[in-house]
């Protein structure tokens, strides 16, 4: 583990990335920050250490205790803090650009990202619907997954930010089949046989027909092909009932069909401690599972424990063999 070299970018300047990326690198031992290179800038770095009252020093030309910083561009001053701006939303697409070439060359094993402003990105003209699709782009990945990974509740989505009309559309045998096998492929790579439930997209699964037949149609098809792939996979389960069952222990991933039937359950149950893990590109990459908080930015109140749970998760993905059978 302690030989895992791990990104970690800045996300949108103007928010609370930094200063949890400062807190959670003052949290670690020493040592262990030798295997990190933070990718960004120093001065939004420096200015992050000012703000919390760390004490972390940051180089591009790392040594003598210093945390390695791979230095980009942003065509501009440092943007003010708790603003929406394009320079902002330009700046944090450029440290996941830069990240994903580290990645991609095998300079580093896992990126974890800070959070990025939608609409400051948007804004700078980068027309994407977050991480998930950006880094899809940038690798030249048909498509990725979104997997939320808490200590007792894991959720997969077939769609993510999407209109809810669009997710209806989009779950289809063919797209609800890859994500029970992306979620599948994840958990044999660490190690386990997931239990996984699929749950339904239409209250109580539709009712045989009589709330929509979409499950019917679509869910209860995409299932039977993954058991006969050997997948364990149940389903579908009415919704309002299998995150409770999860919870309890019954499943291991959950399979969301669209963005909110899997965000408020984690959030609920694992607001603080939940990642964000994509699934189906050629690189790793995991994220805190929470938003820029322009609100307290540049207060020093932000909690870096999301943080730390997600560099944990990136180091446990870091030393898994990508390969499964």
């Amino acid at each position: 583990m302690s030989t895992s070299r791990v990104a970690v970018t800045l996300g949108d300047p103007a928010g609370v990335g930094p200063e949890v990326i400062v807190k959670a690198l003052a949290a670690l031992p020493e040592a262990e920050r030798a295997n990190f290179v933070i990718v960004g800038n120093v001065e939004a770095l420096e200015r992050a250490n000012r703000v919390t009252g760390t004490d972390l020093k940051f180089s591009a030309a790392p040594g003598n205790g210093t945390i390695a910083v791979d230095e980009v561009a942003i065509g501009g001053s440092l943007p003010e803090i708790g603003k929406v701006s394009p320079v902002a939303g330009d700046a944090s697409v450029r440290y996941i650009k830069r990240a994903v070439e580290l990645a991609l060359a095998g300079d580093v094993d896992c990126i974890v990202t800070a959070p990025i402003n939608k609409e400051a990105m948007n804004l700078a003209g980068h027309h994407f619907d977050g991480h998930t699709g950006l880094l899809a782009h940038l690798t030249g990945s048909k498509s990725s997954f979104m997997l939320l990974a808490s200590e007792r509740l894991n959720t997969i989505h077939v769609s993510t930010h999407v209109s809810l009309r669009t997710a209806i559309e989009r779950a289809t045998v063919e797209r609800v089949l890859a994500t029970i096998e992306a979620g599948h492929k994840h958990f044999l790579r660490l190690g386990s046989k997931a239990r996984i439930a699929v749950a339904g997209l239409n209250p109580h699964c539709g009712e045989n027909g009589l709330f929509g037949d979409e499950d019917m149609k679509f869910l209860t098809p995409a299932v039977e092909l993954a058991q006969a792939k050997g997948i364990d996979v149940v389903g579908p389960i009415s919704a309002d009932t299998v995150y409770a069952r999860a919870y309890g222990g019954a499943f291991d991933l959950v399979v969301a069909q669209y963005h909110d039937q899997g965000h408020i359950p984690i959030k609920l149950v694992a607001f603080e401690t939940a990642v964000n893990v994509s699934l189906g590109l050629p690189i790793d990459r995991v994220s805190v599972d929470h938003g820029t908080a322009f609100d307290i930015a540049g207060t020093g109140k932000a909690n870096h424990a999301n943080m730390l749970s997600a560099i944990d998760y990136a180091r446990l993905v870091a030393r898994s063999p990508r390969a499964v059978a």
